[in-house]
């Protein structure tokens, strides 16, 4: 079942787009007290400019180990990082990142909180408040600026987050899991949030997620790791026209490759 499961994807189709982010043969192994624990092994793919590239695995096969290498917040003891042709070596300027808890600061507004990395980096906060209440305009959130983070839903706090991530205009934005937390209606809307802003900006997007539909609904194209360690199973391509809607999830193609998956992901967990 598990040969036939993982045969039923599709193989990855080339894409014309320059590379954007190149992740080659990287490996990470953590020390911890109970001895090594391997993250990562041998882990090669690569995202296309503009791309949005979505990561599913296991719990515990390196999704987020894989973002923090990618961001330059770890290094990898093996293989190596590019992003625009550059080694990543340390935390960049043309990252963003999206967390799975929005992290807003209480006792700051909606519009300090997006120019929180405005500050951190030593920019001119005056300058970047335009930019700022430009990004609320595109997550919908400009008549909230004066807010604070508790006045705010779960999904909008999201989206303050979102608009945080992209305040210093990165190139890549990673984003690990960050509709984890919310229910299942406020998930789709920002499923739906979360492309409009996509194909608004054009980033490079690389996606953690441990929803099938999710990566299936955003994705140009999804990464499926192994267990831990993480290791490279598939790179399948979706195929389905933009701009998607909730009737997209109802599209056969959508259904077929989002079951597609599912048995891939049983056949992984099946005794060898």
């Amino acid at each position: 079942m598990a040969v036939a499961a993982y045969e039923q994807l599709r193989p990855t189709v080339v894409r014309a787009a320059p590379t954007h982010l190149e992740v080659a043969d990287v490996s990470l192994t953590y020390e911890s007290r109970r001895g090594r624990v391997p993250a990562l092994d041998r882990l090669s793919f690569d995202v296309a400019q503009g791309a949005f590239v979505s990561v599913l695995g296991p719990s515990g096969c390196g999704k987020s180990t894989l973002l923090k290498l990618a961001s330059g917040l770890l290094r990898p003891m093996a293989g190596r990082i590019r992003l625009a042709g550059e080694p990543v070596t340390a935390p960049r300027r043309d990252v963003g990142i999206v967390f799975q808890q929005p992290t807003l600061l209480p006792w700051k507004t909606v519009l300090e909180n997006v120019l929180v990395p405005i500050r951190a980096m030593g920019r001119d906060a005056s300058a970047g408040r335009e930019r700022a209440l430009e990004l609320l305009r595109l997550v919908k959130l400009e008549p909230f600026a004066a807010n604070y983070p508790h006045e705010l839903s779960g999904g909008m706090q999201q989206r303050v987050g979102i608009a945080r991530g992209l305040i210093h205009d990165p190139a890549l934005l990673l984003m690990d899991e960050p509709f984890a937390a919310l229910d299942a209606m406020t998930r789709e809307t920002m499923m739906d949030e979360l492309q409009r802003i996509w194909m608004s900006t054009g980033k490079s997007v690389l996606f953690i997620t441990h929803s099938i539909p999710e990566a299936v609904y955003l994705s140009d194209r999804i990464l499926v790791l192994s267990p831990r360690p993480g290791r490279l199973l598939h790179s399948v391509d979706v195929d389905l026209p933009r701009p998607r809607t909730i009737e997209t999830m109802a599209d056969p193609r959508f259904v077929a490759l989002a079951s597609r998956l599912r048995q891939a992901f049983v056949a992984m967990a099946e005794p060898a």
